[in-house]
């Protein structure tokens, strides 16, 4: 019988698949697993020990650590088949932040990980009313540990419970950034995550017996996903970080997966190992390095390739294409990029070297996906996200802007899409469009349909409607909150936020000329013009310290790493007949800026 409820799905492989590596990570500095049946067994526990608490359907309970683990899934799944609500939980946000998500929430007890987790939920605790108890997953000394609600009483109060929890039934709620600076809470129930694994399980390239790596947050529904996919199909699940996956004695290399899903950053960051260990060689072996590297600029998906050019791919792939695989341990079949934009070199350098890359798009608001170039068939194409998944509609609504031709908002639509916004109605309706009597997703991104060779249509991202940003390493950024912080000092007249689809998040600052000047008579700089007075030390050392006074009101991810001091104003009307910068209520116009300023932003990145 196939599974209706998240939990069902380790049923499943214990009834079908059942493994006796299902589950492991590095505990200790040893790599430890747990079989199906123990993973079932502490899962049964755990919910026994839940019930045992008093934990009701409905109560909200949090989920953080820092690095993906077995007991963080197995406490979820618990969590949910008693029908309570898990909360998973960034653990680089600050107590401020945890404290407004536990109060939103409701949250009445937290399982954490090791760090500085528990201090942080305790710095929050007090002021958060329905909050009861910490728990952690690591033996801390005076601190209440998870096992310790481990129970074999109550077993038949479990089943009980488990029968009346239905497959609309709300399941999780996930907070992402919003633009106001307070997280929107995502709202998804058991059928919005099932539908959208088995859409992703006929996609996935490997089966039962092989190995995934899962390495990206968890608590991220892209990962969150991915791992229940796995368990579904029988797929090992090994848990590790980001710290450890390159190198002779990484991750990649001891666990040898067949399969991970990850973000463009981090083949980024591989193929700069790669790039740097070239650079490196000498004499014949650096033009064989270099010359194999070229052959990949041409990659497309699907081609085949014979005679003389068919004959140098296979030079390439055994004396260099061979090592490069061999470094993410030998075994990859597949890998799925996802929460950011990827770029088109990746693809092919890795693709072309016989470690497949295919690109996904979606949303926390889908379950995510929406969105997937396929490992085979054809349906992959470079420069897009692939075709619709199944049971997932997608329209190009170019009703509510101003559009290239062929171009519009992406809509969606389909059983993964969430339930709404928890504790916001209003915000909810602002992101739900009715069209021929169908409730339709508004995505903010803009994108219009491309057709391969083979006839295949692909959704190709365009542009990005709503103002958030997407670092390359898929965190989601809202520029407004940070720029109205910068923005308190007097010598900030206008400030952007940029970083989408970057390493880090930067900004362009507008300098008040007045303030500037009264600064620089205070520090007897000599005043000569605008252009003159950026460049000096003295004043880009001032607008430092304006950035690292408002940096520690934000998360890692959001604090501005580099800036560019810009003598020039941000109008709402231009005498040159050029593009403002502002709208006529002083709103910033991003695109014109971004285009204006183009080599400015460069230069930050290039640095």
């Amino acid at each position: 019988m196939e599974p209706t409820r998240i939990f069902e799905f380790l049923d499943y492989q214990l009834k079908n698949a059942a493994q006796e590596k299902c589950l492991g990570y590095k505990h200790l500095g040893k790599w430890t697993y747990f079989s199906t049946q123990q993973v079932y067994d502490i899962v049964q526990k755990c919910s026994r020990g839940l019930l045992a608490m008093g934990i009701e359907k409905g109560e909200k309970i949090g989920l953080i650590a820092y690095k993906n683990r077995p007991e963080w899934l197995m406490m979820d799944l618990a969590i949910q088949q008693i029908g309570a609500i898990s909360i998973p939980i960034y653990p680089t946000i600050s107590s401020k932040e945890y404290e407004y998500i536990f109060n939103d929430a409701g949250i009445s007890y937290a399982f954490v990980g090791e760090g500085d987790l528990f201090d942080k939920v305790a710095t929050a605790a007090p002021k958060i009313s329905t909050y009861k108890k910490t728990y952690t997953f690591d033996k801390q000394e005076g601190r209440a540990y998870w096992e310790d609600i481990w129970t074999d009483e109550g077993a038949d109060k479990v089943a009980a419970i488990r029968d009346i929890v239905q497959t609309d039934d709300l399941a999780t709620i996930i907070y992402t950034s919003g633009t106001t600076g307070n997280p929107k809470g995502v709202m998804l129930s058991h059928s919005n995550i099932v539908h959208n694994a088995f859409a992703v399980k006929e996609i996935i390239p490997i089966g039962s017996g092989k190995t995934a790596l899962s390495f990206l947050p968890i608590c991220h529904i892209f990962e969150r996903t991915a791992a229940l996919t796995y368990i579904y199909l029988g797929i090992s699940v090994v848990f590790t970080g980001t710290d450890n996956l390159g190198g002779e004695e990484g991750d990649l290399r001891t666990i040898k997966p067949h399969f991970f899903t990850t973000v463009p950053r981090l083949l980024e960051k591989v193929y700069e190992k790669i790039y740097n260990k070239g650079l490196q060689l000498t004499g014949l072996k650096k033009k064989l390095f270099f010359w194999a590297l070229s052959l990949t600029d041409s990659y497309e998906y699907n081609d085949e390739y014979g005679g003389l050019d068919g004959m140098k791919r296979g030079i390439a792939d055994k004396l260099i294409f061979s090592k490069w695989r061999e470094a993410l341990g030998g075994n990859v079949e597949g890998i799925l990029t996802g929460a950011a934009p990827c770029p088109q070199k990746m693809l092919r350098v890795f693709s072309a070297a016989g470690i497949p890359v295919r690109e996904g798009y979606g949303l926390t608001e889908t379950s995510p996906g929406l969105t997937m170039g396929r490992f085979i068939n054809n349906q992959a194409m470079i420069g897009t996200v692939g075709p619709p998944i199944l049971n997932v509609e997608i329209l190009i609504d170019d009703s509510d802007g101003t559009y290239l031709e062929g171009e519009g908002e992406i809509l969606a639509y389909g059983p993964s899409i969430m339930m709404g916004y928890y504790n916001k109605p209003d915000k909810t309706a602002e992101v739900m469009k009715e069209i021929d009597g169908r409730t339709w997703f508004c995505t903010g991104d803009i994108g219009k349909f491309v057709t391969d060779k083979y006839g295949n249509k692909h959704i190709k991202i365009t542009d990005r409607k709503k103002e958030l940003l997407k670092t390359s390493g898929g965190k989601y950024v809202a520029p407004a909150p940070i720029e109205s912080k910068l923005k308190e000092d007097f010598l900030v007249e206008q400030v952007m936020v940029v970083g989408d689809k970057q390493k880090f998040v930067s900004a362009l600052i507008v300098p008040a000329p007045d303030a500037l000047k009264d600064f620089c008579k205070e520090c007897n700089i000599s005043w000569t013009n605008l252009e003159e007075m950026v460049k000096s030390e003295r004043v880009i050392q001032k607008y430092q310290d304006i950035i690292d006074k408002a940096n520690p009101d934000f998360s890692h991810i959001e604090q501005i790493k580099k800036f560019a001091i810009l003598p020039t104003t941000w109008d709402p009307n231009k005498e040159d007949g050029s593009d403002a910068e502002l709208t006529p209520t002083l709103k910033l116009k991003r695109r014109v800026i971004t285009e204006k300023f183009n080599k400015e932003i460069a230069d930050i990145y290039s640095a």
